[in-house]
Protein backbone atom coordinates (compact mmCIF):
# COMPACT_ATOMS: atom_id res chain seq x y z
CA UNK A 1 0.00 0.00 0.00
CA UNK A 2 1.22 3.92 -0.55
CA UNK A 3 0.34 6.69 1.23
CA UNK A 4 0.89 9.57 -0.20
CA UNK A 5 2.06 12.95 2.12
CA UNK A 6 -0.47 16.08 1.66
CA UNK A 7 0.47 17.43 -1.48
CA UNK A 8 0.87 21.04 0.13
CA UNK A 9 3.74 21.87 2.55
CA UNK A 10 3.48 25.09 4.83
CA UNK A 11 5.87 26.68 6.38
CA UNK A 12 4.79 27.86 9.81
CA UNK A 13 6.70 28.95 12.73
CA UNK A 14 4.70 31.25 14.47
CA UNK A 15 3.89 30.30 18.16
CA UNK A 16 2.10 32.31 20.17
CA UNK A 17 3.77 34.92 22.41
CA UNK A 18 7.12 34.61 20.15
CA UNK A 19 6.89 37.37 17.68
CA UNK A 20 10.47 37.90 17.63
CA UNK A 21 10.85 34.17 16.33
CA UNK A 22 7.89 34.22 13.56
CA UNK A 23 8.35 34.45 10.11
CA UNK A 24 6.23 37.13 8.58
CA UNK A 25 3.77 36.26 5.94
CA UNK A 26 5.29 38.54 3.52
CA UNK A 27 8.37 36.11 4.07
CA UNK A 28 6.50 33.06 4.46
CA UNK A 29 5.20 34.07 0.96
CA UNK A 30 8.66 35.39 0.06
CA UNK A 31 10.54 32.21 0.57
CA UNK A 32 7.31 29.73 -0.91
CA UNK A 33 7.66 31.29 -4.39
CA UNK A 34 11.70 30.91 -3.95
CA UNK A 35 10.78 27.00 -3.13
CA UNK A 36 8.74 26.91 -6.60
CA UNK A 37 11.45 28.64 -8.13
CA UNK A 38 14.21 26.55 -6.55
CA UNK A 39 11.86 23.14 -8.34
CA UNK A 40 12.75 24.46 -11.35
CA UNK A 41 16.11 25.84 -10.95
CA UNK A 42 18.03 23.08 -13.07
CA UNK A 43 15.99 23.30 -16.37
CA UNK A 44 16.43 27.00 -16.04
CA UNK A 45 13.47 27.82 -16.53
CA UNK A 46 11.14 30.75 -15.50
CA UNK A 47 7.86 30.75 -13.42
CA UNK A 48 5.49 34.22 -13.83
CA UNK A 49 4.25 36.02 -10.79
CA UNK A 50 0.75 34.73 -11.57
CA UNK A 51 1.35 30.92 -11.91
CA UNK A 52 3.44 31.19 -7.93
CA UNK A 53 0.37 32.96 -7.42
CA UNK A 54 -2.24 30.85 -7.89
CA UNK A 55 -0.99 27.47 -6.90
CA UNK A 56 -0.46 29.23 -3.68
CA UNK A 57 -2.91 31.73 -2.79
CA UNK A 58 -1.19 34.96 -2.76
CA UNK A 59 -2.27 38.37 -3.79
CA UNK A 60 -0.34 38.71 -7.58
CA UNK A 61 0.57 42.22 -6.59
CA UNK A 62 1.74 41.24 -3.24
CA UNK A 63 3.59 38.78 -4.81
CA UNK A 64 5.32 40.86 -7.07
CA UNK A 65 6.14 43.17 -4.10
CA UNK A 66 8.05 40.56 -2.41
CA UNK A 67 9.56 39.25 -5.60
CA UNK A 68 10.89 43.03 -6.29
CA UNK A 69 12.60 43.15 -3.06
CA UNK A 70 14.11 39.93 -3.63
CA UNK A 71 15.54 40.74 -7.52
CA UNK A 72 16.64 44.05 -5.76
CA UNK A 73 18.54 41.84 -3.35
CA UNK A 74 20.37 39.70 -6.14
CA UNK A 75 18.36 36.86 -4.88
CA UNK A 76 15.98 36.56 -7.94
CA UNK A 77 16.41 37.37 -11.78
CA UNK A 78 13.83 38.77 -13.50
CA UNK A 79 13.58 37.95 -17.82
CA UNK A 80 11.29 40.06 -19.80
CA UNK A 81 9.31 39.34 -22.36
CA UNK A 82 5.99 37.17 -23.33
CA UNK A 83 7.52 33.97 -22.05
CA UNK A 84 9.38 35.92 -19.34
CA UNK A 85 9.11 35.71 -15.50
CA UNK A 86 11.90 34.95 -12.62
CA UNK A 87 14.10 32.66 -11.54
CA UNK A 88 16.96 32.30 -8.98
CA UNK A 89 20.05 34.46 -9.47
CA UNK A 90 22.24 31.35 -8.42
CA UNK A 91 21.66 27.64 -7.14
CA UNK A 92 19.20 27.66 -3.96
CA UNK A 93 22.00 25.98 -2.06
CA UNK A 94 24.28 28.97 -2.09
CA UNK A 95 21.12 31.14 -0.65
CA UNK A 96 20.52 31.60 2.56
CA UNK A 97 17.09 32.51 4.32
CA UNK A 98 19.03 35.15 6.55
CA UNK A 99 19.22 36.89 2.88
CA UNK A 100 15.81 36.60 2.13
CA UNK A 101 14.53 37.13 5.21
CA UNK A 102 17.03 40.53 5.84
CA UNK A 103 15.83 41.21 1.82
CA UNK A 104 11.96 41.42 2.65
CA UNK A 105 12.44 42.23 6.61
CA UNK A 106 15.04 44.09 6.70
CA UNK A 107 17.70 44.11 9.52
CA UNK A 108 16.55 42.87 12.97
CA UNK A 109 15.98 46.65 15.56
CA UNK A 110 18.49 46.12 17.71
CA UNK A 111 17.13 47.29 20.99
CA UNK A 112 18.13 49.79 23.50
CA UNK A 113 18.27 48.66 27.05
CA UNK A 114 14.62 48.30 28.61
CA UNK A 115 12.92 51.41 29.72
CA UNK A 116 12.06 49.28 33.27
CA UNK A 117 15.24 48.46 34.97
CA UNK A 118 14.83 45.43 37.17
CA UNK A 119 16.66 42.22 37.43
CA UNK A 120 13.49 40.17 36.26
CA UNK A 121 13.56 42.70 33.10
CA UNK A 122 17.25 42.13 32.05
CA UNK A 123 16.60 38.42 32.38
CA UNK A 124 13.84 39.05 29.91
CA UNK A 125 15.94 41.45 27.52
CA UNK A 126 18.56 38.34 27.89
CA UNK A 127 16.32 35.67 27.06
CA UNK A 128 15.09 37.77 23.75
CA UNK A 129 18.64 38.30 22.78
CA UNK A 130 19.19 34.35 22.95
CA UNK A 131 16.25 33.51 21.06
CA UNK A 132 17.35 36.39 17.99
CA UNK A 133 21.02 35.21 17.85
CA UNK A 134 18.98 31.28 17.78
CA UNK A 135 17.05 33.00 15.00
CA UNK A 136 19.66 34.09 12.92
CA UNK A 137 22.19 30.95 13.71
CA UNK A 138 19.51 28.83 11.99
CA UNK A 139 18.20 31.09 9.33
CA UNK A 140 22.36 31.21 8.31
CA UNK A 141 22.51 27.55 8.45
CA UNK A 142 19.30 27.21 6.33
CA UNK A 143 19.70 27.03 2.30
CA UNK A 144 16.25 27.22 -0.17
CA UNK A 145 18.07 23.98 -1.47
CA UNK A 146 17.35 22.60 2.45
CA UNK A 147 13.60 23.83 2.30
CA UNK A 148 13.10 22.18 -0.93
CA UNK A 149 14.62 19.13 -0.28
CA UNK A 150 12.36 19.00 3.11
CA UNK A 151 9.35 19.77 0.64
CA UNK A 152 9.86 16.97 -1.65
CA UNK A 153 10.25 14.26 0.90
CA UNK A 154 7.65 15.57 2.72
CA UNK A 155 5.62 14.81 -0.71
CA UNK A 156 6.90 11.44 -1.49
CA UNK A 157 4.96 8.35 -1.17
CA UNK A 158 5.97 5.86 1.58
CA UNK A 159 5.94 2.01 1.44
CA UNK A 160 3.50 0.55 3.87
CA UNK A 161 3.20 -2.85 5.40
CA UNK A 162 1.21 -4.71 7.40
CA UNK A 163 2.97 -4.79 10.93
CA UNK A 164 3.20 -8.63 11.65
CA UNK A 165 2.15 -9.83 15.32
CA UNK A 166 0.49 -6.52 15.59
CA UNK A 167 -3.53 -6.69 15.21
CA UNK A 168 -3.84 -4.57 11.65
CA UNK A 169 -0.95 -2.27 12.53
CA UNK A 170 0.67 -0.44 9.56
CA UNK A 171 4.44 0.23 9.38
CA UNK A 172 5.40 3.26 6.95
CA UNK A 173 8.89 3.73 5.50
Amino acid sequence: MWISEPATAKIHVEKPGIEAVALSAKTQYGIVALIELAAIYEQGSVLQVAEIAQRQGIPDRYLEQMLTSLRRSQILRSIRGPRGGYQLARPPAEIQLLQVVTALEGEPQTRSGSERASAEFDVLSALEQRLEASRRSILEETSVQDLLDQRDSSLRPRRCTSSEGSAGGLRCA
